[in-house]
């Protein structure tokens, strides 16, 4: 369906129909999810290519800037941290963008270019720069809905740690193999933008010289945000690391615990297992002390054998 069409002219949102926009003036069609009937019209009012076309109805693309003719065609990665299932949703967003038109297509639930429509409309001079003001609005919309994604993930990783180092006796492995699953999936789409944005500013595309700059600071923010999702990755790898080391040492402690006690309780065992025999001549047998003497020394050795346990650190 379409989310929002206008057509702007000086710098200025219009009511002009899209099929009667005046000469100078360019589209801005926003749509979520279009059935191929409801693109149609659209490919045959701006030509589009068919390849970025067909590109924009399957799902799973790789990120990338690609051109055809005078259309550059964007597949972008929208992300959107859902905590309590401690989740990346990511959103498909594919952009075309001509000489007189930018289109929107957004598949998924994560993502919104509400904002960035309304921050470029209340700055005319830039939305006087055309279509590509409107492109780099989108993508510094995208790449800014990251950050809160990646503080998301930090935050459960932080979680993690605090868990990993307490006294509680917990198995974080299922929990740390998920944060790694969303971590590297939502790297994989961040981390192919760069190359991309770099020939973009090196001027292999063309977009207007008013705007080339902006695109330098999306490319900062892209680097930085797969930097922190590097760190992110290998303090999941490290606490896995650890996580693991600590389970075995537990284990280890848990074994000498139970031999410890095994070998104390063998003590009485077996000297109960003597007198239990019920032969006739045995020692102590006839003598008044011979029970409280057998208690004593079950007792005494087994106060020796703990003692010597605890000291040791197997207590």
């Amino acid at each position: 369906m379409i989310v929002d069409s206008a057509v702007y002219e000086d710098g200025q949102r219009t009511d002009s129909p899209v099929e009667e926009r005046p000469p100078g003036s360019f589209v801005w069609i926003g749509l979520r999810d279009p059935t191929p009937d409801e693109f149609d019209s659209i490919e045959r009012e701006f030509e589009l290519h068919p390849l970025a076309v067909e590109d924009a109805f399957e799902a799973h693309q790789r990120p990338k800037i690609e051109k055809f003719g005078g259309m550059l065609f964007l597949v972008l990665k929208t992300a959107r941290y859902v905590d309590p299932d401690e989740v990346v949703e990511i959103g498909e967003l594919l952009v075309f963008c001509g000489p007189d038109y930018v289109i929107t297509v957004l598949h998924g639930e994560g993502g919104s270019l509400a904002g960035a429509r309304s921050a470029l409309e209340a700055d005319p001079e830039r939305m006087r720069l055309g279509p590509t003001a409107a492109l780099h609005a989108i993508l510094d919309t995208v790449v800014d809905d990251y950050g809160p994604a990646i503080d998301g993930l930090q935050n459960d990783v932080d979680e993690v740690e605090s868990q990993l180092f307490s006294s509680d006796r917990v198995n974080l492995v299922e929990r740390i193999y998920k944060l790694q699953r969303e971590t590297l999936g939502f790297r994989r789409a961040v981390a192919p933008l760069v190359d991309p944005l770099d020939r973009l500013i090196r001027g292999q595309f063309e977009v207007h010289d008013g705007v080339r700059e902006y695109f330098r600071d999306v490319l900062d923010h892209v680097i930085r945000a797969r930097e922190m999702l590097d760190g992110i990755r290998d303090l999941l790898a490290g606490s896995l690391q650890a996580n693991l080391t600590q389970v075995g040492v537990r284990q280890n402690e848990d074994t000498r615990k139970i031999s410890a006690w095994v070998a104390i309780v063998a003590v009485p065992t077996a000297i109960a297992g003597i007198y239990g025999m019920n032969f006739e001549n045995m020692p102590e047998l006839k003598w008044h002390l011979g029970y409280p003497a057998v208690l004593l020394v079950i007792a005494t050795i087994c106060a020796f054998l703990y003692y010597r346990f605890k000291r040791a650190g197997w207590l």
